[in-house]
């Protein structure tokens, strides 16, 4: 997974004496529930029902968009965002892009706005350019920047990925672009994503940085297993995040959780294929923020690379990992269903020599079952110098997908406890 610049600029989570205190382990099994003001997703449904005058549409197609797939439409894009933006005559305003292929540039969307509540409800397919170049030297596609109660409903969002993965493949690096993401939100509150398909994204599909309360629903994401560094939503420096109801198929991390990720909620996703969900990788600092009080529910697994995974490099850190809990996930012929591995470090080339500093502990692994398609099916690779702490397997029933074998479990510096029936025997 490529690592993503952290911005620092949300204030709670850049705080010079974060707050971690650890979890009672009494309290291990419960998850934290996480409530989120999704008022402005009921006030959308409202006034499109039962439009007045407190609402003001902006049509695309009124500022010049065209829906041919062919004519440039970034300027229509951005003009009927200004003016929803700018708009005082109204408490909510809606971005309509009715049914048409929209061909857009790269495209920022800055806050700063009055304090309506912008819906941008998209009925049609965006697609970029033929040339990636022209996208893949952005960092994003679509940024969004200090916006507060932004609602994106629906829609395509097609980034044309192969040209830039076939670039990459052949082995030119040095003459391809690094990529840009497709749909990413920075330093904003109070935001709903839901019902929006990203295909061919030619890095991340979606990325979440520095914001508070936002809900992801109903996402889906498709990515050709080959593709590289395609994480489906990526998550970082940022709290009260809910994920829920998505199908992510992609070519590296269905889910990724970066440093400075705090009350994440993520439930009834389906991954696969892909690198599963993945915790980091952290550690890539010295000076990080940690990660703490995180909840998988109802995950479904199929054909992945990995399950449920937690990754540091092999190099000190401040980071830590602390209160999480995975609950129901089914593995379907996944290669590491269960893995924390501290001496991450991919293609096994120019590795750090040194043991992560990155403290795991409180992570709680729960009617967790299925088919390995590896003999090590739990795999707790930790710390030398910070051993894992307070693990707790509990209802774990996993089986080698080779009849002949028995699956394995795999314990470096780990320390926990199993309940219940857990298969394969635990190794604490």
């Amino acid at each position: 997974m490529h690592i993503l610049p952290i911005i620092t600029s949300y204030s709670t989570l850049n705080s010079p004496h974060p707050t971690h205190t650890p979890l009672q382990n009494t309290n291990m099994g419960k998850p934290l529930h996480i409530s989120f003001s999704l008022s402005f997703f009921f006030t959308f449904v409202f006034f499109i029902l039962h439009p007045s005058s407190a609402t003001n549409v902006y049509n695309v197609i009124s500022f010049g968009a065209k829906g041919d797939g062919l004519t440039d439409s970034t300027k229509a894009f951005t003009d009927a965002w200004a003016a929803a933006c700018a708009s005082i005559a109204s408490t909510t305003s809606i971005i309509f892009v009715p049914r048409g292929r929209y061909l857009l540039r790269p495209a920022v969307f800055a806050g700063q706005c009055t304090r309506t509540r912008i819906i941008i409800l998209i009925k049609g397919t965006l697609v970029a350019p033929s040339d990636y170049r022209i996208l893949g030297k952005a960092d994003s596609w679509f940024s969004f920047e200090g916006v507060s109660g932004v609602s994106i409903l629906g829609g395509v969002l097609d980034a044309r990925g192969h040209a830039l993965w076939a670039c990459k493949a052949a082995g030119n690096q040095q003459h391809c672009p690094s990529g840009a993401t497709t749909l990413s939100f920075t330093n904003s509150n109070n935001i709903m994503i839901k019902g929006v398909l990203s295909v061919n994204s030619q890095m991340f599909h979606i990325v979440i940085n520095g914001c508070n309360n936002v809900r992801l629903q109903g996402i889906s994401i498709k990515a050709p297993e080959s593709s590289p560094n395609t994480d489906g939503i990526h998550v970082q420096l940022s709290a009260n995040i809910a994920i829920v109801r998505s199908i992510i198929r992609t070519g590296d991390d269905c889910i990724s959780i970066g440093p400075g990720t705090r009350n994440l909620w993520i439930e009834r996703v389906k991954c696969g294929p892909g690198h599963g969900i993945s915790i980091g990788s952290l550690a890539k600092d010295m000076e990080e923020e940690g990660v703490e009080n995180v909840t998988v529910r109802t995950a479904v697994f199929t054909g992945t690379q990995n399950g449920l995974r937690i990754k540091s490099w092999p190099r000190p850190s401040k980071g830590f990992v602390n209160g999480v809990h995975f609950r129901g996930a089914i593995m379907d012929n996944v290669q590491y269903p269960i893995v924390i591995d501290q001496n991450y470090c991919p293609g096994d080339e120019d590795c750090p020599s040194q043991e992560s500093g990155v403290k795991v502990s409180n992570v709680t692994y729960k009617e967790i079952e299925g088919t390995s398609a590896t003999e090590v099916a739990i795999k707790f690779h930790c710390s030398a110098t910070d051993p894992c702490t307070f693990l707790r397997l509990e209802d774990v029933k996993l089986s080698y997908v080779n009849d002949e074998r028995v699956a394995q479990s795999f314990c470096r510096y780990a320390n926990g406890k199993a309940y219940g029936l857990v298969q394969p025997d635990s190794c604490f």
